[in-house]
């Protein structure tokens, strides 16, 4: 028989925004940006996100639509956030940097949020919704992907871009 989950009480809250934090903390400081290394979190997160699809079977068309949406939205909030990223270029060596902006990490909290309303409201009303729970968490996954898949995306775009500038600037010099 299956057995409700333990009610976690306010830890369940407390441990996922720890994490918040410490990744707002982690993306305030600039970084090295390797863009050549990019291209692993998209391929690692769309293949943790298929292969949970591929255990779950076909959603039905309503499902597909909802998380297609959710895809879009997912994208539009990733290239959103990436345009707030600063990147940076170091004239002599080349090399990159970048560091998220305080309005890319408001998104991110946001996304929690929502996440988290979504869920509540869905353990709550997945019957009235005609929907399971899972879906719904579904949805916010591929709203994941999205976003980690578009703002890799315009990351790379913008990088590419200036890093070609800086060196078309230092072959002139």
């Amino acid at each position: 028989m299956h057995q409700p989950p333990p009610d976690l009480g306010p830890a369940a809250y407390i441990i996922p925004l720890i994490v918040v934090v410490l990744v707002i903390l982690r993306n305030a400081r600039a970084r090295r940006l390797r863009i050549e290394t990019l291209w692993i979190a998209p391929v690692v997160i769309l293949a943790m996100v298929g292969l949970l699809f591929s255990q779950e079977g076909l959603p039905s068309p309503a499902v597909m639509s909802i998380d297609a949406a959710a895809l879009l939205v997912g994208a539009a909030l990733g290239w959103w956030r990436a345009r707030f990223t600063h990147i940076t270029v170091d004239p002599a060596t080349h090399q990159l940097t970048s560091r998220a902006s305080p309005i890319g990490m408001v998104i991110i909290l946001a996304i929690f949020a929502v996440r988290y309303a979504l869920r509540a409201y869905a353990e709550q009303n997945a019957g009235a919704l005609h929907v399971s729970v899972n879906a719904v968490a579904d949805v916010a996954l591929v709203m994941a992907v999205g976003l980690v898949c578009a703002q890799r995306i315009e990351i790379f775009i913008r990088a590419n871009r200036l890093l070609q500038e800086a060196r078309s600037a230092g072959g002139r010099a």
